[in-house]
This record gives structure tokens, C-alpha cells and sequence, in this order.
């Protein structure tokens, strides 16, 4: 395990030099079968895989959220070990070793596509994601980089970030890995009373309704129904469900046979912040 770029960078130029491919799963730690199942795809693909483990600052907008956010890197990194023993590599980095003494985010656009979901409801939130994905990059100089498609928006924004940046890493993005029950893993799962994590399915059963609703309703339609279902569950506060084109992120106005949609929702379960997407078409 390394804990600053330069260590890292003398095991992995060792790599470089006898053409080893190498990988990258960047994580904030807390990690799960979801996170592992990115690993998996890393090693299939490549020789190594980096995974880093950052609890990033700046793509905070709520200071408790980051306060409260789970570390556990020991237990990370034995978790790890029981995909493989020597092909992973945990980067570990300390909040100085990323951001000297400056940790703030750089501006990005990213043509549009961070006005939108999340980036209505987390002011700054993709300025954060955008800087430490990109100082990820650089450090590590992966050939490929795995994110799954939960943070459906995200991977699009990193995507764009690798085009409008030229940075020479093919973004990959994996399928999102559910509970038996279909919940979405999240490390924030964790922090789920009992309650709510009996509830927290309802969100992908939802998801898999609309979708079936979808096909021959208006997307107004299958939103306004989406609304009522959270209106008559106790346990969880919808924030927003929107039918969007993958593209654009843009909500769907009218139906095209032409484009392809997904569905996306954000919801509180107490405290805790649940998202989950769908492909519709």
C-alpha cells in the first residue's frame, strides 16, 4: 500500500518498463462487493490494478456528509487481498499528497452535462469530481479506468473529461452490482438503520416499473406516477426522478425512437442519500 505519488510512481515505472498494462478503480474507500466486482474488470482487462482509496474533500457540498462518510482501510485492504494478492496496489493517498496545500477544486465544464441531476441539487459537487479523477489520472497513468454506472451522470462526466483533456485512458463503465433484494451497493448503505434498509428496494422496484411503464406511456406520465409512489411511502423522500437521454442528461420532453433513455432518481432514506438509474430503452 502507498500513501504518497512518489512511492507509487517508482512501483508502477518498474511496470511500465516490462509493459505491464495497468488499470485503475478510483474508490473513497468503504468497500464493497459493488467496488470489487470493478476490481474484477480491472484484472480481467490488465496485469495490475490500481485502487485508490481517497475520501475526497472537494466534491463535498455538505460538511457532515464528509464528516460522517465511513473510513475503513483496513478492512478495505483485507477485502482486497481476497480478490488477489499481488496483482492489486492500494493507493492510500493523504489529503496533502493530492492537494499540497491547496484543497480546492479547479473549474471544469463539461458541455453542459454537470448542470444537470446532481449538479443541480450538489452545487460543485462535479468541479470536485473533475479534479481528483484528473489528478488521478496523472498520478497513476492508467491504460483503462473502471466506474460503475450507478453514478451513471458521473461516468459521462469523466468521459467527457478524458475527451475535452486528452487524457490517453479508456473510460470504462461496469454494471451497477445490486443486493439480492436490488438496492444499489453503496458504502453510505452502511449507515441505513434497519428500517430503512428494509425499505431502500422500493427505489430499483420503482425503477423496474417505470421502465415497464415506459414503453407505452409519456415520460411525464411515468414521472407523475413515480411521484405518487414516494408520496405514499412513509420510510423514503423522493428528491427527484427524471427520464433523461444519456447523451445530454437532458429530462425527455418527447419520446424519440432515435435516442436512448434512462431513468434516474435520488431519495432520502432518514439522512441518508440513495441514488439509482435504469436503462428504459
Amino acid at each position: 500500500m502507498f500513501h504518497n505519488k512518489l512511492d507509487l510512481h517508482n512501483c508502477l515505472s518498474k511496470y511500465g518498463q516490462s509493459s505491464k498494462s495497468i488499470g485503475l478503480v478510483p474508490t473513497m474507500g468503504a468497500l464493497h462487493h459493488g467496488h470489487l466486482s470493478l476490481v474484477n474488470f480491472g484484472l480481467n482487462d490488465n496485469d495490475f490494478v490500481v485502487v485508490s482509496i481517497f475520501v475526497n474533500p472537494t466534491q463535498f457540498n455538505n460538511v457532515e456528509d464528509l464528516k460522517k462518510y465511513p473510513r475503513t482501510l483496513e478492512r478495505d485492504v483485507k477485502l482486497l487481498k481476497t480478490v488477489a494478492e499481488e496483482e492489486i496496489i492500494v493507493y492510500a493517498p493523504t489529503v496533502e499528497d493530492i492537494y499540497a496545500d491547496n484543497v480546492t477544486s479547479k473549474t471544469f465544464t463539461f458541455g453542459g452535462l454537470e448542470n444537470e441531476m446532481e449538479g443541480a441539487f450538489r452545487p460543485g459537487h462535479f468541479d470536485g469530481v473533475g479534479t481528483i479523477v484528473k489528478r488521478l489520472l496523472e498520478i497513476v497513468k492508467p491504460q483503462k479506468a473502471y466506474f460503475g454506472q450507478k453514478d451513471f451522470q458521473q461516468l459521462q462526466i469523466v468521459k467527457k473529461l478524458v475527451e475535452i483533456h486528452k487524457i490517453p485512458t479508456e473510460i470504462v463503465g461496469c454494471p451497477i452490482f445490486r443486493a439480492d433484494d436490488g438496492l444499489a451497493m453503496s458504502s453510505r448503505n452502511e449507515r441505513l438503520t434497519s428500517k430503512h434498509r428494509a425499505a431502500a428496494p422500493f427505489i430499483f422496484k420503482t425503477l423496474k416499473s417505470a421502465k415497464l411503464k415506459f414503453g407505452t406511456e409519456s415520460a411525464l406520465k411515468v414521472t407523475e406516477w413515480v411521484t405518487k409512489q414516494f408520496e405514499n411511502n412513509n420510510l423514503l423522500e423522493l428528491e427527484y426522478f427524471l427520464i433523461a437521454d444519456v447523451e445530454t442528461l437532458k429530462p425527455v420532453k418527447r419520446k424519440s425512437t432515435k435516442k436512448t433513455y434512462r431513468a434516474f432518481i435520488a431519495a432520502y432514506a432518514g439522512d441518508i442519500r440513495l441514488i439509482d438509474n435504469i436503462a428504459l430503452n
